[in-house]
């Protein structure tokens, strides 16, 4: 592992960065009130802006503007009602039944708005006994009140001083979780490679990767100073995010028969050197997003050409030992592979022409593509979504109720004087931290949160009893702050013991000496929350992945249909629609990882749960295997070349027919007698077969001759990989449609034994 880089992708990233913005917009003003004094009196101040800076979600300024005004209304909204109503127990029961069910059911609108929903919950929280706001209710809103618009001004002033950055940082992001992906693939080329457990790997990164494009295409494409104005900084911006997805379709290009290659090559160091080189473009990659997070420009860490030659050169020299006309078609698979590696390292090399901010190349760029296709789907803020989502068939209303009720059990469950809970509100807190809408993301934070708190606890523990300079305290206080927000999002055990850790050094500063008490609650009330998350997960109304495999299955079904029929036009037609394919793959590969998503979750479901988890984990695995096919032959869809001797009529009534035959058994339908008769139809590519034949015979006569230009591809590889990518397409996707008939067939016969009455 490469520390260094490790290192700098960390430190470099949109979450440090968030981070330190958040630490010192919280911590400064704390200076300024303690050197006065007034700390304790003023202490709402820094956690109002605490709690507004946890809602700045990454995404256009005006979006990001207007969710941190709506917060802060919301927020005070609460502290007043919750502060008006805290000595009438009745009325505090309606108020979390009225809040809970509302903040949570804006989720609908998205995740910005999920998170201000989330933070609203634990202002009421917060403010639901006024041990915070003591005699002075309206001071202490007020002070409250202050420190959430303390933060938006910050957020105003840094956004007008640094308007690229956020898009420039998650670009980079998008090219470094693409490193990631093609160190995984270049698994795939190592000596005795595992390879269920690298294909488990793809397809998480998939999602991964799907996520954050999603985020990044509302952020560039919805940010007016990036699509409207004619900055160099601005267009170039543009054309690396672009350039990116058009890197991870060439990166899902490469993919292959592995198991064959290996059995082919297992004698040589081919497929070895391959390995190495690709993890070569891996670290290139790594090095532009570094440095786009940076903001400065990136130099190559390699010379690629030289590399590449010397991959070229091993694989010349074993094709000149070894070519034989048993193994000629393994050689041209080998070389195909070599030729989607060349054309990776040719995109490389672009980017890294665009880094070096050629004034020219930013003015005359021009996506041509209308940017609106490529925004993700969102619900626009009209009371009819919230309206239509009040009903137990929607996912949302159903994580409301869990939600509520977890909140008022919490909440009685402190009230009773005999379990001696020292700060009750940890308890509440807690349960929004833990409680989601999936019941493995629950019980996995819900694991996440207890271990991250004892570990946590017990170092802040050890801090406070060997540290007692104030300076290292506060020193202590202002990384562990930082580290915090700069984990939340992936990595939740380390922000969890950090965010312990700082909270016990900030209850030190402001009470001194009660470190053991803070240690006893804080251990018990995550306990206590825990269990009643869990058990709420677990009892009320839970959404099990199961029940929406079907859906997902039909949507990527769909998906990938829509897909292949765009990029076989061009061998139909000759005509190819560049904005209408993007548009199209961008839809497969968002249905795609959506799916594996929902498939990951089951796989932490009880096992009770898991119904028909190897079936849809097979339909998963064929699913990614035809969009990544698909990908590949989309490759010679964009070129100019013509191949009338591929019979592309047929192989396309041939593959749409098993494709159809998927859909139609995920609808419920009969598969009817046509599409049965058109996916039996044999392509008429015998002319292939007789070019292959007549070079075999030409290597049989000793008439190998090495290609001059290692860089081009003979017409005849070409036509054999066009060939070879029809039939894998065509074999998943008949794979596909028996998996599906399986899923069918046990769940007909679970309805037929539930039918049947009992003796």
């Amino acid at each position: 592992m490469n520390y260094s880089a490790e290192l700098k992708k960390f430190v470099t990233s949109q979450y440090v960065y968030s981070a330190i913005r958040i630490t010192l917009a919280t911590v400064l003003p704390c200076l300024v009130l303690a050197h006065f004094g007034i700390l304790k009196e003023y202490f709402l101040f820094p956690l109002g802006t605490s709690f507004v800076a946890l809602c700045d979600q990454p995404g256009p300024f005006i979006r990001r503007r207007n969710a941190l005004t709506f917060a802060i209304f919301c927020f005070v909204l609460v502290a007043l009602i919750a502060s008006l109503v805290m000595h009438v127990k009745v009325l505090v029961i309606f108020e979390i039944i009225i809040f809970g069910m509302f903040f949570s059911l804006i989720g609908v609108y998205g995740q910005r708005l999920a998170a201000v929903g989330s933070l609203s919950l634990v202002v009421m929280a917060i403010f639901i006994d006024g041990h915070l706001t003591g005699a002075n209710i309206f001071k202490s809103l007020l002070i409250f009140a202050s420190g959430c618009a303390w933060f938006l001004l910050i957020f105003l002033i840094v956004t007008t001083i640094q308007p690229y950055k956020l898009a420039s940082q998650m670009i980079g992001e998008n090219y470094l979780q693409l490193a990631e992906f093609l160190k995984i693939k270049a698994n795939y080329y190592q000596k005795n490679p595992d390879f269920d457990k690298l294909t488990t790997q793809v397809i998480a990164k998939q999602i991964g990767i799907k996520n954050l494009q999603e985020e990044t295409r509302e952020t560039v494409f919805k940010t007016r100073t990036i699509v409207n104005e004619s900055t160099t900084t601005s267009r170039l911006l543009m054309l690396m995010f672009l350039n990116s997805m058009d890197l991870h379709e060439k990166l899902m290009t490469s993919e292959s028969d592995y198991q064959k290659l290996q059995q082919s090559f297992e004698d040589s160091m081919i497929l070895v050197n391959i390995h190495d080189y690709l993890n070569l473009l891996a670290e290139e990659i790594t090095n532009i997003g570094i440095s786009l997070q940076i903001g400065a420009r990136a130099k190559p860490l390699f010379n690629l050409d030289f590399e590449y030659k010397n991959l070229n050169t091993h694989y010349f020299e074993l094709r000149n030992k070894q070519l034989s006309p048993d193994n000629l078609e393994n050689f041209m698979i080998l070389r195909q592979i070599l030729i989607r590696i060349s054309e990776i390292t040719k995109e490389i090399s672009e980017i890294y022409k665009v880094f070096s901010q050629n004034v020219k190349l930013a003015k005359s760029l021009s996506t041509g593509l209308d940017l609106k296709k490529f925004m993700p789907n969102e619900e626009k803020l009209n009371f009819k979504v919230l309206r239509n989502n009040i009903s137990l068939s929607s996912s949302h209303f159903r994580h409301a109720l869990r939600i509520t009720i977890a909140l008022l059990i919490g909440y009685l469950f402190s009230i009773f004087e005999f379990f001696v809970i020292g700060h009750a509100y940890w308890i509440l807190i807690t349960i929004v931290a833990i409680l989601k809408p999936a019941y493995s993301i629950t019980k996995q934070r819900n694991l996440l949160r207890l271990y991250g708190t004892i570990v946590g606890a017990s170092t802040a523990y050890a801090i406070l009893h060997f540290i007692h300079i104030n300076a290292v305290l506060f020193t202590i206080l202002l990384l562990s702050m930082i580290m915090c927000f700069s984990f939340l999002k992936g990595r939740y055990f380390w922000a969890v013991s950090f965010m312990t850790i700082y909270v016990f050094l900030s209850f030190n500063f402001l009470s001194p000496g009660k470190i053991d008490i803070i240690f006893k609650d804080r251990i018990l009330d995550t306990v206590v929350a825990g269990i009643i998350a869990f058990l709420v997960s677990y009892i009320v109304l839970p959404v099990w992945g199961h029940t929406q495999n079907l859906d997902l299955m039909k949507k990527s079904a769909e998906s990938n249909l829509i897909y292949f029929q765009s990029v076989i036009s061009k061998f139909l037609e000759g005509d190819f629609d560049l904005e209408d394919y993007k548009v199209k793959r961008k839809n497969a590969i968002i249905s795609l990882a959506n799916l594996s998503d929902n498939f990951q979750r089951m796989i932490s479901e009880p096992k009770n749960q898991q119904k028909k988890l190897e079936v849809v984990h097979q339909f998963v695995a064929t699913s990614h295997l035809i969009t990544a096919y698909t990908a590949s032959l989309s490759q010679y869809s964009k070129n100019n070349e013509e191949y009338p001797e591929i019979d592309a009529e047929s192989w396309s009534r041939k593959i749409e027919a098993e494709m159809q035959k998927v859909t139609a058994l995920l609808n419920g339908d009969k598969i009817n007698e046509t599409l049965k008769m058109e996916s039996l139809i044999e392509p008429e590519d015998s002319s292939i077969e007789d070019l292959i034949l007549k070079r075999k015979t030409e290597i049989e006569e000793n008439d190998v001759v090495k290609p001059i230009d290692p860089d081009k591809i003979s017409h005849l590889t070409e036509l054999k990989n066009i060939h070879d990518v029809l039939e894998l397409i065509y074999d998943v996707a008949k794979e596909q449609r028996k998996v599906i008939e399986k899923y069918k067939s046990e769940s007909e016969t679970t309805e037929a034994v539930k039918a049947i009455p009992l003796q």
